[in-house]
């Protein structure tokens, strides 16, 4: 008599996706940001609803900022301390400066903020974390782009007209990008592991504002010292968006020498976070 079998058939094993460092470059793998790109998206537009989310003003916000900021500059500096604006009217050449340091510091402070801010979707679901202040950084493009048309409105007020290399904005504005998401991306992986990042990052971006040509020229930085001073890539960029966006800073001429220096220390920085955020990757669910 044949007896049943009790032999359990084997189960199917699930499949696991398992986050851990690898040597070399491999840590980057970059192609895994064009897989998860409709994801990438989603985030930059929860990110960007979510800024202006139940506000009264809106949009207006972004004008707001940095618009404020130059009223208050403008009376303080350019009236009472009377710094030079390199024959510029100092309400251009203050908003001029400040157009690409909000942008850098708000970005600063939402890519720090991103990952702890985004606990449901680390410890649920896999995909590339890098996504998640990168998509922090770039919702900040929308306010950057409201502001450049306040600007216009400024240059026509003053009747100043771009510089001939006005060419070049989209080459500083990704360069800008870069910088910011380079610092960003290396504060979000350090706010997982050490929350008194949070404290740090306004202290970081108000000395870092005084340390760059936001509201003086870098002319009046001392020659000996300015090779320092343009390791800061900053300093570069913000020279170089004046001389773009006005034309007569500087004669007219960009410095060379402090915009390929800003580039360099651009590239290595986002490369450095990069490497260094997947590097620390594998911890995030754990830790967040």
């Amino acid at each position: 008599m044949n007896q049943p079998s009790t032999a359990k058939h084997p189960t199917p094993a699930i499949p696991r996706i398992v986050i851990e460092p690898a040597r070399g470059w491999k840590p980057l793998e970059l192609h895994d940001l064009w897989r998860y790109r409709e994801l990438f998206f989603f985030l930059i537009w929860r990110d960007v609803k979510v800024r202006y989310k139940q506000t009264a003003l809106g949009v207006v916000w972004a004008v707001l900022q940095p618009l404020g900021n130059m009223l208050i500059f403008a009376v303080l500096f350019g009236r009472l301390a009377r710094l030079p604006s390199d024959g510029i009217p100092y309400p251009l050449f203050a908003f001029a400066g400040l157009l690409p340091w909000t942008f850098f510091a708000n970005a600063l402070g939402s890519a720090a903020g991103s990952l702890v801010g985004s606990t449901h979707l680390i410890t649920k679901v896999y995909f590339p974390r890098m996504i998640i202040p990168t998509a922090a950084v770039l919702a900040g493009l929308v306010d950057l782009l409201i502001s450049l048309l306040v600007m216009g409105g400024l240059m026509a007020w003053y009747g100043v007209r771009p510089g001939g290399s006005i060419a070049l904005l989209p080459v500083l504005l990704l360069l800008t990008i870069v910088v910011a998401l380079g610092v960003g991306m290396w504060l979000a992986a350090l706010h997982v592991k050490y929350r008194d990042v949070r404290y740090v990052i306004p202290f970081l971006t108000q000395f870092w504002m005084f340390a760059t040509p936001v509201i003086y020229p870098a002319s009046l930085v001392p020659e000996q010292f300015r090779l320092f001073y343009f390791l800061n890539p900053l300093s570069g960029l913000i020279e170089a968006w004046r001389v773009v966006l006005l034309g007569g800073v500087n004669g007219g001429r960009l410095n060379w020498e402090a915009l390929g220096s800003a580039a360099i220390v651009a590239v290595l920085l986002l490369v450095y976070a990069a490497y260094d955020f997947r590097r620390m990757e594998r911890h995030f669910a754990d830790l967040v």
